[in-house]
């Protein structure tokens, strides 16, 4: 009974410890570039064209400050590659699990999340997977932005999961994503029906036949590569 007590007390400082390094955040604002705690996206040239729903991922700080995998060895500070945020999503930080030890883990993978590698605060989670990145070599179809968010994510433990990967993490902002204005759906889109138009123009209909193979081989590979080859692309 007294070790219990003992335990609820140490868990309950533990606990107000964290909640207290979670200081307000500043508001979204898209204007100066500056989205704190938020997955951000924005479409890639040529691939997006061909495919709108793959694009460009990064993960923000809690200052709002961007950071992207975009190149080998290369992780941007504050320079979203390929242009402007187009899409955002919001994440709360009170879903993350941080533990300042073993016994308090809030997530149901302490072990395994110990392993990984645990963080203290937000910044600190995507710090560790900066320099994780600094050494990794950069490729569209097995170790990309997705990798890298995907990472962070299963740094912080966010929703209680370390499942993290390419697939869901693009999912998530795809499907949950906020738009920041009228002028990033057009810019995302528009170059997609230009190419579609064109397409059938000078090569007909099977065009489009041609366009729906590639997206659906692209498809297959991600989810052959994360849930059929496990780690193939995970672990990058």
């Amino acid at each position: 009974m007294e070790l219990n007590i003992c335990y609820d007390i140490e868990h309950s400082h533990s606990t107000k410890r964290i909640e207290h390094e979670m200081w307000p955040l500043d508001p979204i604002d898209p204007k100066n570039a500056k989205f704190p705690c938020c997955l951000v996206w924005n479409p890639l040239p040529v691939v997006s064209w061909l495919a709108p729903f793959i694009g460009h991922v990064g993960i923000c700080r809690e200052d709002g400050v961007v950071l992207d995998f975009s190149g080998s060895y290369l992780i941007n500070v504050d320079d979203f590659a390929f242009g402007p945020v187009a899409r955002y999503l919001e994440l709360d930080r009170r879903q993350c699990c941080f533990p300042p030890n073993l016994s308090a883990h809030t997530c149901k993978n302490g072990y395994r999340h110990s392993e990984y590698g645990t963080a203290i605060t937000w910044d600190d989670a995507l710090q560790s997977s900066l320099r994780y990145f600094e050494s990794k070599s950069h490729n569209l179809f097995t170790c990309n932005c997705h990798s890298f968010v995907a990472n962070c994510l299963n740094r912080l433990g966010y929703g209680g999961s370390m499942s993290w990967n390419m697939v869901n993490v693009g999912a998530m902002i795809l499907l949950k994503g906020h738009w920041v204005d009228f002028w990033s759906i057009i810019r995302s889109f528009l170059p997609f029906v230009v190419v579609v138009c064109l397409g059938v123009l000078v090569v007909g209909w099977p065009f489009l036949l041609g366009l729906l193979s590639f997206s659906l081989l692209l498809i297959w590979w991600f989810l052959l590569g994360t849930y059929l080859v496990r780690n193939l692309l995970e672990e990058c």
